[in-house]
């Protein structure tokens, strides 16, 4: 059920004019050097874990918006890096605080970005 609702909102947003919002994210992950999880996430199973519990809390919270839920987060070595677009400081501070409770202040590198306002 929620391929055709996913089908029917990108459609219904490119008959507006409207283009995907996270098209340069993507495009600046493809950097040399840049942390995404094909690259980067460790497939030992307390990276996997860690990233795994985040990524509930996350989930869980429906109050956050749908990039919000989406964001990147990759484990390496005990470390999480969050990356993304997110609608606003809150949302990046919720999910920071998530990652936080879970791995830990200091093994957390914040590098989501508010998302600019479209229309």
């Amino acid at each position: 059920m929620k391929g055709p609702l996913v089908i029917a909102i990108l459609a219904a947003a490119l008959a507006a004019g409207q283009a995907p919002d996270n098209s340069k994210a993507n495009q600046r992950d493809r950097d040399e050097g840049a942390v995404t999880a094909d690259q980067q996430q460790k497939t030992g199973k307390a990276d996997t874990e860690l990233v795994r519990k985040i990524r509930q809390s996350v989930y869980a919270d429906k109050s956050l918006s749908t990039y919000a839920h989406n964001v990147k987060i990759v484990g390496q070595d005990g470390r999480v890096t969050l990356r993304g677009p997110v609608r606003t400081q809150a949302e990046r501070d919720a999910i920071q605080q998530k990652a936080a409770s879970v791995a830990g202040a200091d093994n957390v590198v914040n590098q989501l970005e508010i998302a600019e306002k479209t229309r």
